[in-house]
């Protein structure tokens, strides 16, 4: 079973867009997952815009993968270096700590993201 960033059980981050690199909504990860899609985020527009100009652009819609695009207030399991490169700049999404993977906390320490978590509700 996977953990959460707390110690308890990774909870749901997303099913509407349904996000997670094994896309089952989770910020699961493991070896196939080079991007670690280890952070439950909530979309802002400054980070949509800081994905964007760092080469990968959550917004835009993309049918052919069929990837609806992401808009502020969306939740999506974000790459952990992308997260971090983000909390550098300033533009840091919120973070839901039932939902990001223990993992995380090799990229960064727990006080960094309980200042950025917002409260968890299903996704």
């Amino acid at each position: 079973m996977a953990r959460n960033v707390l110690g308890g059980e990774l909870q749901t981050c997303s099913t509407d867009p349904m996000t997670g690199f094994y896309r089952t909504g989770c910020c699961e990860t493991g070896a196939e997952d080079v991007g670690v899609h280890t952070v439950c985020a909530q979309m802002t527009a400054e980070f949509l815009e800081f994905s964007a100009a760092q080469g990968n652009d959550l917004s835009t819609p993309r049918p052919e993968f069929g990837f609806a695009g992401l808009k502020p207030g969306d939740r999506w399991c974000v790459c952990a270096d992308r997260w971090v490169e983000a909390y550098e700049a300033g533009v840091a999404p919120p973070v839901v700590l039932e939902a990001t993977h223990a993992s995380m906390l090799d990229w960064v320490d727990l006080s960094v993201l309980q200042r950025h978590a917002v409260p968890y509700s299903r996704g």
